[in-house]
């Protein structure tokens, strides 16, 4: 799987071969089109993301989903925005195919005023019915912890997720510390957390926080793409690293960062399978400080399994 982490660093060159997906809604920092969760349904590929624009101009706005035949040009097919939810922000949703053939749509919610993220999960039976769906509350968070940016799958062994925590005891200045922990559930509404799957390393280029962007079971082992940074300075401008685990709840960083200097943000990776390889998204920095989505394509190496 380091392939993938490598053929990452592609996104943020002009020749490396990555497309763009969605423009950021605006010029300039604070303007950011991605937070990807895709979602491959034979030949269609779906992908959720968010759209934000500057803090003073109403942060994470809108969360969008959306269709394409060639994993390139997408056609909008439903928005769910952040006066649905009555909260200051919406940052990474997660999409999901129900295994009884339904969509969830899980969106993380910013409490107005306060460091605070909560997040729920809406219920259609199609994607285009996701705006009017059912909600249900599915990480409240408290006066302690924040929840957000989860990753989750579901399959005939049940409801797998992974949830950005910020601890909340630091006060606001420390509130962007972030883990990433497991939890499993029944039915994808209730939730048992079983710990910490992914920690910061202190001394490290992700000292300051680790959350876990996309997961892929490969070879009998996890793999993890995960988003980090050194320090709170570098909040925003997260850098892509790899993790591996034999287990779904215990990761162990070992490849990173992507770029391998801090400043462009590299993050929020999500992996689809394709003909002869993978399709990855990615929230990058642009040429004037804003965040655009993007693709590449990555080729299975020729004699490399899938677990290299």
């Amino acid at each position: 799987m380091q392939h993938l982490l490598a053929a990452l660093a592609t996104a943020l060159t002009d020749d490396g071969g990555a497309e763009v997906v969605v423009a950021a809604p605006g010029a300039g920092e604070g303007f950011w089109a991605g937070g990807p969760s895709a979602v491959a349904d034979g030949a269609t590929i779906w992908l959720a993301y968010r759209l934000r624009r500057p803090v003073d101009q109403g942060r994470g706005y809108a969360n969008v989903v959306a269709r394409s035949g060639d994993g390139v040009r997408f056609e909008t097919v439903a928005t769910v925005t952040s006066a649905q939810f009555d909260c200051a922000s919406l940052e990474r949703p997660a999409l999901v195919q129900r295994p009884d053939g339904g969509w969830r749509l899980y969106v993380s919610c910013s409490t107005l005023n306060s460091k605070h993220w909560w997040v729920e999960a809406i219920d259609a039976d199609t994607p285009a019915g996701l705006p009017t769906g059912t909600r249900t509350v599915v990480l409240p968070g408290d006066e302690t912890e924040a929840w957000k940016d989860v990753i989750v799958t579901a399959d005939d062994d049940g409801w797998r997720m992974w949830a950005c925590r910020h601890p909340l005891d630091g006060g606001d200045t420390a509130a962007d510390r972030m883990t990433t922990w497991y939890a499993t559930s029944d039915d994808g509404l209730k939730w048992t957390m079983a710990g910490e799957a992914l920690a910061p390393v202190a001394g490290t280029w992700d000292a300051r926080g680790t959350r876990i962007a996309d997961v892929i079971a490969d070879g009998g082992r996890w793999w993890a793409l995960y988003d980090g940074r050194r320090s709170a300075e570098e909040n925003w401008r997260e850098r892509s690293g790899l993790a591996v685990g034999d287990r779904p709840d215990r990761f162990t960083a070992i490849a990173g960062p992507v770029p391998p200097r801090a400043g462009p943000a590299l993050r929020y990776a999500s992996v689809v399978p394709v003909e002869g390889g993978h399709r990855a998204y990615v929230e990058a920095t642009g040429f004037d400080g804003s965040h655009d989505l993007r693709t590449v394509y990555v080729p299975r190496p020729s004699g490399v399994s899938q677990s290299e």
